[in-house]
């Protein structure tokens, strides 16, 4: 029965310190699919260049947002248009860094940890990306291709009088574009051009009106999409997660993690451990004070603040549900050899070049004060609001089918 209250009292714990994270993702990812604008995550985004890669985890790496809150922000881009290698890129960078994590780090890990979390969030989130685009988006690009290659090669073709009516030329398919480009310029050179205002003093009312009216709708479209279908889709691996996450730190000791000493067996219980924890790069650095204070190499506790909030179990459901197994598999890889990698790379500079001095290895507790403390616990109730609202349209939207097939049954 401890154990079970313990269990129940982590779960509570991890719920409230993720929630206002996950609401500014929610909130990020709203603004996103809303107002920031299709092209724009085309251009820097859309592609699976190396470019669009790096520029991917360089947006992400300063965000604020951890692995809760990272889970709607991609789904947002990845709904919006943003590729399969940009939208891992971006999954893999910010949860891992951000201005607060290193400020933290700085402040309980030292500047060596302040410097090397940030380099390595980006460069991992760079070769996860990579990974992406070489073995999964390749076969996508190549299938691509070869459609634009018949369908050029069938163009080079024509027959001599079908070519105005088929549907498939190329004449026939630019018309409609032409005017939808032209009734859209139409459109805006009506409405936007300021040459041809009356001189009426009192017509600029309604115009201001209608622009305070649709600001008002564009909000209220962000608060609905973010409160409502993108919540949906993440509620079920988000609770799932948090209740895995309560389950580790209630019955996976300490002791156990420190035992692997520092090669690459300890590494790699720090990434098994870490991948389904429910924690965040700020909140995940009091933790990597303990491991080294109870004799954890640098290296190792560089792979558990890459590896924990990188990803989690929620992360990975929503991966495998917006981009497939194979993704997911290949994230995983990217995740786990980068941070084992990193891990190394560390523990070498830390021996060589004798950086122990630039790492702080005094335990320190981190707490919230009374005021963010209610924040946070303000921000858990009204994410739990939410999620039971959800829960009670989905009932009753149930109930109403079962009485709609009733009723066609039996009338």
């Amino acid at each position: 029965m401890t154990d079970l209250m313990l269990l129940v009292q982590n779960f509570i714990s991890l719920f409230m310190e993720s929630a206002p994270w996950l609401l500014l993702g929610l909130l990020v990812a709203g603004i996103m699919h809303e107002l920031v604008p299709v092209s724009f995550l085309e251009r820097h985004m859309g592609s699976s260049s190396t470019a669009s890669i790096t520029k991917a985890a360089v947006i992400g790496a300063p965000l604020p947002l951890c692995s809760c809150g990272v889970i709607p922000a991609a789904i947002g881009l990845r709904r919006s248009g943003a590729s399969k290698p940009s939208t891992i890129s971006f999954l893999v960078s910010t949860p891992e860094t951000g201005v607060d994590s290193v400020s933290v780090s700085y402040a309980l890990l030292g500047p060596l940890f302040a410097i090397v979390r940030p380099i390595a969030a980006i460069a991992s989130a760079i070769y996860a990306g990579l990974m992406v685009r070489w073995f999964d988006d390749a076969k996508r690009q190549k299938a691509e291709h070869s459609d634009a290659h018949s369908l050029k090669s069938s163009h080079q073709h024509p027959h001599k009088h079908a070519g105005n009516v088929s549907c498939c030329s190329s004449e026939a398919s630019i018309a409609p574009e032409q005017e939808e480009a032209a009734s859209l310029d139409k459109v805006q050179t009506s409405c936007c051009a300021s040459e041809k205002p009356t001189t009426s003093c009192c017509d600029d009312t309604p115009a201001i009106q209608g622009k305070s009216v649709k600001q008002a709708n564009k909000l209220t479209q962000v608060l609905r999409y973010a409160s409502g279908k993108l919540l949906e889709d993440i509620v079920v691996w988000l609770l799932v997660g948090l209740a895995l996450a309560a389950a580790i730190k209630t019955w996976v000791p300490t002791d156990f993690l420190t035992q692997w000493g520092d090669g690459v067996i300890a590494m790699l219980v720090m990434a098994v451990i870490g991948i389904p924890m429910y924690i965040c790069a700020t909140a995940s650095t009091p933790l990597a004070v303990g491991f080294l204070a109870a004799g954890l190499s640098p290296g190792a506790v560089l792979v558990f603040l890459m590896a924990g909030p990188a990803t989690n179990v929620s992360t990975m459901g929503m991966i495998k549900q917006e981009m497939g197994f194979r993704t997911l598999c290949l994230y995983l890889f990217s995740v786990i050899s980068a941070s084992i990698g990193f891990g190394y790379l560390l523990n070498y500079g830390v021996s060589a070049l004798s950086l122990e001095g630039l790492i702080h290895m005094e335990s320190q507790l981190h707490s919230h004060g009374a005021n963010i403390q209610a924040l946070y616990a303000a921000c858990a109730i009204l994410l739990a609001a939410l999620m039971a609202r959800l829960g009670v349209k989905k009932v009753s939207a149930r109930v109403a089918q079962r009485e709609d097939s009733h009723q066609d049954c039996c009338g």
